[in-house]
């Protein structure tokens, strides 16, 4: 049985889909404990105070990197003292680069990649032996319909995104037998500040809730049943 106010670790979690899942939870799980990390301090204070007021029973923020072993560490650690071990880890935090194969150096793919694929290892890596030892828990990772097919421009970025989605699957057949379920979400085009200056309007986007609510769902399954991949796509496809 899942906890009634269960403790959520987010990365990425001061904007865009990773605020919206911290929200989701909170107001679907009243008193639920939250540790969030992001690149920024002022969103995640922000981000805090939202939660605060939407019925979450403690936040504890960091702004840190999740490329750097030492932060992610520092706020497994801390995030283990003030909120408690993690009952979901949700891997969102990424970054998109434009560029294609003449484009993008090799010191800007590596980066795409240690945000994107090496960044969610290292997390995961870290806060996963409290799940094991509990014998459950919830991984969600935020792949992209990147990670299922190419676009132009794009190079890093899917090819972050496709070995993400592999390291989902691959993480999912290793835990299913300890009680720990994983779930890759794929989400299209969604309205965060990664689209910022298109000139595409916002009604052609969907909203970051949603992919929250499709999360949140999905967490409140019982223990005998994963959902494996989420796939999402604006109504009118693919941009």
């Amino acid at each position: 049985m899942k906890a009634q106010a269960p403790v959520l670790y987010i990365t990425g979690g001061g904007t865009g889909i990773g605020r919206a899942v911290a929200i989701a939870f909170a107001e679907a799980y009243p008193g639920c404990k939250l540790a969030l990390i992001g690149r920024r301090s002022p969103p995640l204070e922000e981000t805090a105070d939202l939660l605060r007021n939407r019925g979450a029973g403690a936040v504890y923020w960091m702004a840190g990197d999740v490329t750097s072993s030492s932060d992610v560490d520092r706020w497994v650690r801390e995030a283990r003292i003030r909120v408690g071990p993690a009952d979901g880890l949700v891997l969102n935090a990424g970054w998109f680069a434009p560029g294609g194969i003449l484009e993008t150096d090799p010191e800007r793919f590596e980066s795409v990649v240690a945000v994107n694929l090496t960044g969610a290892f290292r997390v995961a890596r870290a806060v996963l032996p409290d799940m094991l030892e509990r014998r459950r828990g919830h991984l969600f990772t935020l792949c992209s319909v990147a990670s299922i097919r190419g676009y132009p421009r794009s190079l890093a970025y899917c090819a972050a995104k496709h070995g993400l989605l592999g390291l989902t699957r691959a993480l999912r057949e290793e835990l299913k037998p300890h009680g720990i379920r994983v779930t890759a979400v794929l989400p299209g085009a969604t309205w965060t500040d990664s689209w910022a200056g298109t000139e595409w309007p916002e009604e052609r986007f969907m909203p970051p809730e949603d992919v929250a609510s499709a999360i949140v769902a999905a967490f409140a399954m019982s223990p005998r049943t994963v959902v494996e991949e989420i796939l999402l796509r604006p109504q009118l496809g693919d941009l």
